[in-house]
C-alpha cells in the first residue's frame, strides 16, 4: 500500500520505519529540511535500538522515501497518518496547532479518496475538528471528495518501540465507516499473524483509550512510589511488597518498580491533558491529579535524601556529586521530563556541583545546560566518580547494574550511594562498607 507520514519525530518515523519494513511504500513528510536530510543520509536524529538498521535498510530499498514536500507525500495515497507533535500548554492541556495545521495543508492537496489518521496522542474530539477543517478547505476549492478520519493512537515504550510497533499487544483504530476499519486491518494484517490484534470502537472512544492506557500506567507508578514513601517510615521494604503484591494477577508485576518517579513525553504530559480535558467538562478527576502530585513530588525525593546527608556538613557549595543516568528511562535519549534532570536542578540550587554521565542522553544535556557553571557531562561513568562526594543513580541502564563497586568506593571521597533505582541489594553494600540510601528501603 501507498502511504504518507506526516511528521519525523520519535511516533512519525518509527511508524514509517515499520511500515516500510512490511513492504509498504512509505512516504514521510517533515517540514524541516535539515532534518529530512539527515534521514535521506541514513542519520537518525533519535536514539532508538533497532530503528536506524530498518531506516537505512528500506531508504536503500527504495521503500522509504523523505520529503518536505506534502503534495509528493500525498501522491497515489491511500493512508495519511498524522504524527507530528502535540506539546502540552501552561495550562496542562494539549497545543493541537501543528495537527490542524496539517489537516488543513491535506485539505489544501488532496485530490482523491484519501483515509486521514490521528496517530499523535490527541484529546477527545480531536478527530472531528480534523474533519471540519478539512471539509472546510474543500469547500473553500469548490471541490467534493470523498475522505475519512480515523483514529489510531499509538502505544510504543520509547527504548522498545520497533518491537511495540512490529509485535503490538493491540491495534486501536476508531472509525464510523465499516469500509474504512476493514481497510486499516487490511494495513495491519502483517502485524497480525498468530491472532486477530485489531480492536475497532467509535472514534472519541479511540481518542480517549490512549489517555486511558497511559493515565493507568502512571497510576500504578505513583502508586507504589507512594507505598515506599510509607515503607521508610514505618520500617518495611518495598521491594518485599512489590513481590508480595506483584504475585496476585489482577495486580501484576509490570509498572510497580519503586523509584524517583516518571518522565519522557508520555506520562507527564498525558497525565496533565487528560486532568484539563476533565475539567473542562466541569468534572475534578480527584485521582489523577493526586498521580501527577505524587509524581512531582517524587521526582525530588533522591535530592532530598542527598541534601538531608549532607546538611549537617559545612560548605555544600564544594560537594561534587556524580550521577549516573541522564535520560527519563533506559534505552533512550530523552531527557523530557527526566527525574535525573529535575534532580539536579534542584541540587544545583542548593550549592552542589554535578559531574553526570549517561550512554545515550549526554549530548542532549549538554545542550540543556550549556553554558550553566557547576554542571559537568562526561563521557564515561566512572570519570564521574573523581573526588566526588557521593554517587547517584537515577536512570536504570544495565551497565550500571553490576559496576566495579572496588573502583568506585577508591575514587569517591567517601564511599556513599544514593541508589534512586534501587539496583543493588542494601545488604551487599552494608558489606562492602558503603553508606548505602535507596528507595522505600
Amino acid at each position: 500500500m501507498n502511504l504518507c507520514i506526516v511528521g519525523t519525530g520519535y511516533v512519525g518515523l518509527v511508524t514509517a520505519a515499520c511500515f516500510a519494513e512490511m513492504g509498504n511504500n512509505v512516504h514521510c513528510v517533515d517540514i524541516n529540511p535539515a532534518v529530512i536530510n539527515k534521514l535521506q543520509e541514513g542519520i537518525i536524529p533519535i536514539y532508538e535500538p533497532g530503528l536506524e538498521q530498518i531506516v537505512v535498510r528500506n531508504r536503500d530499498d527504495g521503500r522509504l522515501n523523505f520529503t518536505t514536500n506534502l503534495a509528493e507525500g500525498l501522491k497515489d495515497a491511500l493512508f495519511v497518518f498524522n504524527c507530528v507533535g502535540t506539546p502540552p500548554k501552561d495550562d496542562g492541556s494539549s497545543d493541537l496547532s501543528y495537527v490542524y495545521q496539517v489537516a488543513a495543508d491535506i485539505g489544501d492537496l488532496i485530490e482523491d479518496y484519501l483515509i486521514v489518521i490521528n496517530k499523535s496522542t490527541v484529546p477527545v474530539g480531536t478527530a472531528d475538528e480534523v474533519r471540519r477543517i478539512i471539509s472546510g478547505k474543500l469547500q473553500a476549492r469548490g471541490m467534493k471528495i470523498d475522505f475519512d478520519v480515523v483514529s489510531n493512537p499509538e502505544f510504543l515504550k520509547e527504548g522498545d518501540a520497533v518491537n511495540d510497533f512490529m509485535k503490538p499487544d493491540r491495534v486501536v483504530v476508531g472509525s464510523d465507516n465499516i469500509r474504512t476499519a476493514k481497510l486499516m486491518e487490511a494495513l495491519y494484517a502483517p502485524f497480525a499473524r498468530s491472532r486477530d490484534k485489531l480492536i475497532t470502537m467509535d472514534i472519541r472512544s479511540a481518542e480517549m483509550t490512549k489517555y486511558a492506557a497511559n493515565c493507568m500506567l502512571a497510576a500504578k507508578i505513583s502508586f507504589i512510589n507512594e507505598i515506599a514513601n510509607i515503607c521508610e517510615k514505618v520500617g518495611a521494604d518495598v521491594n518485599d511488597i512489590r513481590r508480595g503484591i506483584g504475585a496476585d494477577h489482577r495486580i501484576g508485576y509490570h509498572f510497580i518498580y519503586p523509584g524517583i518517579g516518571y518522565g519522557g513525553s508520555c506520562f507527564p504530559k498525558d497525565v496533565k491533558a487528560l486532568i484539563s480535558t476533565a475539567k473542562a467538562q466541569d468534572y475534578n478527576p480527584e485521582l489523577l491529579e493526586s498521580v501527577d502530585l505524587v509524581n512531582n513530588r517524587q521526582k525530588l525525593r533522591l535530592a532530598g535524601k542527598i541534601v538531608a546527608h549532607f546538611d549537617s556538613q559545612p560548605n555544600l557549595n564544594n560537594k561534587c556529586i556524580a550521577v549516573w543516568g541522564l535520560a527519563f528511562k533506559a534505552n533512550t535519549d530523552d531527557i523530557r521530563e527526566s527525574p535525573s534532570i529535575a534532580m539536579i536542578e534542584t541540587l544545583k540550587a542548593k550549592g552542589f556541583k554535578i559531574r553526570a554521565y549517561d550512554p545515550e542522553a549526554g549530548e542532549n544535556a549538554r545542550a540543556l545546560f550549556e553554558n550553566q557553571s557547576g554542571i559537568q557531562i562526561v563521557d564515561d561513568q566512572y570519570e564521574t566518580l573523581e573526588g566526588a562526594d557521593a554517587l547517584a543513580i537515577v536512570t536504570e541502564w544495565n551497565q550500571f547494574r553490576n559496576p566495579d563497586f572496588t573502583k568506585i568506593k577508591k575514587q569517591l571521597k567517601a564511599p556513599v550511594i544514593f541508589d534512586g533505582r534501587n539496583l543493588y541489594s542494601s545488604s551487599l553494600m552494608f558489606d562492602l562498607g558503603y553508606t548505602y540510601f535507596s528507595i522505600g528501603r
